[in-house]
C-alpha cells in the first residue's frame, strides 16, 4: 500500500497524496525548503529540508535551491516521548488544557489510554492539549507530538509552531507523597497551588479526609522545590486525588510557591 503524505501550502493542510505527488511539488518548487510535510511514522510535522528522502529529489531548475542542512536527522528518529500504545491500561497520563483553547491552564488525570481516546472522540481534548506521562516524561508535551498519535487517535496531527512550544511547554510540579503510618510513596501532579494549599492528582491514594501527610514537590527546576506537611481536606471525585491544606509553611517553601505562581501568571 502506498504511503499517504500531507503537506501545508499557503496556510492550508492538504492530502492525503502519494509520495510522488509531494516529490513532484518539491521538484517544481511549489513546496519550498521551509514548507511542512507529514506522513505516518513521523514524530511531528517537518520542514522539507529536514526530510532526507525529499532532499534527494532532483530539482527541475534553479528555483528550488534547497539549503544544505548540516547532518540532517530523519524525522522518524527515536525521541524521549513514550508511545501511548505501550502504556496498556495503566492510569499514568495527565492532561493540561488551556493552551489548546485560549483559556487558563488546568490539569486533569490520571487517565489510561482508553479514556484519553474517548476524551478525544468527544472533543474534550484535542491535538494541542498537553500531556504528561508519569515517570516517562520530564515536561508537558503537545498530544500531537507523541510518535503514535495518528495510530491511537486516527487523526493527522496539526502543525505546531515553535512559538507555541516556547510559550506553553513547561515542566509540571510533581509531588512525592508520604502518608503518615504508610511506608509506600505516591507520586502525583500538583495543581491549583497557593500558599494555603493545593490539589494533587494521583491514582490509588489510600488516605482520607483528615489524614496528615508530608509532601515533597520536586520539579526539575530547583527554584520551585519545597517540602511541606499538612492535612487532606477532601478527596477528589472519581478517585483522582485530593485537596491538601498546608500546615505551617516555612519561609523557603513560601518563597518557592510565590515564585512559581508569579511565573505562571506572566506566561498566561
Amino acid at each position: 500500500m502506498a504511503e499517504s503524505w500531507y503537506y501545508v501550502s499557503k496556510g492550508q493542510r492538504l492530502g492525503p497524496v502519494e509520495a510522488d505527488v509531494v516529490t513532484g511539488l518539491v521538484q517544481k518548487g511549489e513546496l519550498g525548503p521551509n514548507d511542512y510535510v507529514w506522513k505516518k511514522g513521523f514524530e511531528n510535522w517537518c520542514k522539507v529540508h529536514e526530510v532526507v528522502e525529499l532532499q534527494r529529489a532532483p530539482a527541475a531548475g534553479p528555483s528550488l535551491a534547497l539549503p544544505k542542512a548540516p547532518a540532517p536527522v530523519p524525522a522518524a528518529s527515536p525521541t524521549s516521548h513514550p508511545r501511548l500504545g505501550d502504556l496498556g491500561d495503566e492510569k499514568c497520563t495527565y492532561v493540561r488544557i488551556g493552551a489548546d483553547r485560549g483559556g487558563a491552564p488546568a490539569e486533569y488525570g490520571p487517565y489510561n489510554v482508553a479514556l484519553l481516546r474517548r476524551l478525544y472522540e468527544e472533543n474534550r481534548i484535542n491535538a494541542r492539549t498537553q500531556i504528561f506521562v508519569k515517570e516517562k516524561m520530564r515536561e508537558w508535551t503537545f498530544l500531537a507530538d507523541l510518535p503514535d498519535f495518528e495510530e491511537v487517535f486516527h487523526d493527522v496531527p496539526p502543525v505546531i509552531q515553535e512559538i507555541e512550544r516556547r510559550k506553553h511547554v513547561r515542566k509540571p510540579l510533581v509531588a512525592r507523597l508520604f502518608v503518615q503510618n504508610n511506608k509506600k510513596v505516591f507520586e502525583g501532579v500538583c495543581r491549583d497551588i497557593s500558599v494555603g494549599g493545593m490539589q494533587v492528582l494521583t491514582d490509588g491514594f489510600p488516605g482520607k479526609a483528615g489524614d496528615r501527610i508530608s509532601i515533597n514537590v520536586h520539579p526539575d527546576n530547583n527554584e520551585h522545590h519545597f517540602t511541606a506537611a499538612g492535612r487532606v481536606v477532601r478527596l477528589l471525585e472519581g478517585g483522582q486525588g485530593f485537596s491538601f491544606r498546608f500546615d505551617g509553611l516555612n519561609q523557603e517553601a513560601h518563597r518557592a510557591i510565590e515564585t512559581y505562581i508569579s511565573n505562571v501568571d506572566q506566561s498566561n
